[in-house]
């Protein structure tokens, strides 16, 4: 087929102008070297930090000027000389951190997040390394797929990463975003129980259509750690819990969490100075670890489960396309949004 020479795309170009420092522009379509892909990408997906990176308030390595967005998938319309691994046609989803293999992220690996320090996905095509994506589930759409490269891997990782999830275990999710609703969603597929808090009686609703075994609202409930401790076996608490919150929810997440267990810092929603939490692991020999998304090994993992139990992401009802990126933006922080944010590219 033949290929386009230009291509539509957003940039931030710098930081001090909060969104309006997104610009939308012709660009030329990358050229493909000898061991990458070009993708046309056919869908991409919003992630908290795309906000925060305009704004000057991601902490993460990142370089600017850049093209936005992890978050992609797409239809792969071209391939280097030396690649054997995927031919035009082939269709796949990319990977947040480049570098990022197989095992631990190392420093050099952290500094090749697409849409931080390489160019990502909100544009209409995107050249990537041969293993900088992977085949995407055939029971998704492209705008469903999208999804997967950052909260979904997150989610992948915080249970299975250290220490795996099993059946019968518990796993405790903070909240309806989108770590947390894709981590409800594989452990109910791997035969786990699910707690969940949420601060409405609708989003509750929602958790346990998604099958979560009991929800907690956190409004009525500030002692919710305990709570959740006390609906596990034997009260001993649960085995993992997704932590989004931070300062807010460390000490609940602390209380509810059992001997040995993790808990998967993600998110630091209510503040970044969680109080107690050195002296408070010790006392509950468990673990407090950092979750910076995960490897290729783990992605492709994902995957054959997403595929085994059908799994498909919580999408918003809200549908954006790749030239009103900049309301999809503003939709999210302006928290309209439950589920992913998706967005299709033509």
């Amino acid at each position: 087929m033949s290929l386009p020479n230009t291509q539509m795309q957003w940039l931030v170009q710098g930081t001090g102008r909060g969104f309006d420092g997104l610009v939308y522009q012709d660009a030329p379509v990358p050229k493909v070297g000898d061991t990458d892909v070009l993708v046309k990408l056919r869908g991409a997906s919003l992630n908290y930090r795309d906000l925060l990176i305009p704004q000057g308030k991601y902490i993460f390595a990142h370089n600017l000027p850049v093209v936005p967005g992890s978050d992609g998938a797409g239809e792969i319309v071209a391939v280097g000389s030396k690649v054997t691994k995927w031919k035009p046609g082939d269709k796949v989803v990319t990977l947040f951190n480049q570098g990022h293999q197989e095992g631990p992220i190392d420093v050099a690996a952290s500094k090749t997040g697409l849409g931080g320090c390489i160019d990502g996905t909100l544009r209409q095509y995107g050249v990537f390394n041969e293993n900088g994506v992977v085949r995407m589930p055939s029971n998704l759409d492209f705008v469903e797929a999208a999804t997967l490269t950052c909260a979904a891997l997150t989610s992948w990782n915080a249970l299975y990463g250290l220490k795996r999830l099993k059946k019968g275990e518990t796993v405790l999710v903070q909240g309806t975003g989108g770590v947390s609703l894709f981590a409800l969603q594989f452990a109910k597929a791997a035969g786990a129980a699910v707690i969940a808090t949420t601060s409405s009686a609708e989003k509750a609703e929602i958790l346990k259509r998604l099958g979560a075994d009991h929800v907690i609202n956190y409004r009525e409930d500030p002692n919710w750690g305990e709570t959740a401790r006390k609906l596990t076996p034997n009260g001993e608490g649960v085995e993992h819990v997704i932590e989004v919150g931070g300062e807010g929810t460390m000490t609940q997440s602390l209380r509810a969490i059992k001997m040995e267990g993790v808990i998967s810092m993600i998110g630091v929603l209510t503040g970044t100075n969680p109080k107690e939490s050195t002296m408070e692991a010790l006392a509950k020999v468990c673990t407090i670890r950092g979750v910076y998304v995960g490897p290729r090994e783990q992605l492709e993992e994902m995957v054959a489960e997403m595929e085994k139990h059908d799994i498909h992401p919580v999408m918003d009802k809200a549908a954006f396309t790749l030239d009103s990126v900049r309301e999809a933006y503003d939709y999210m922080w302006a928290q309209k949004h439950f589920g992913k944010i998706g967005i299709k590219i033509e």
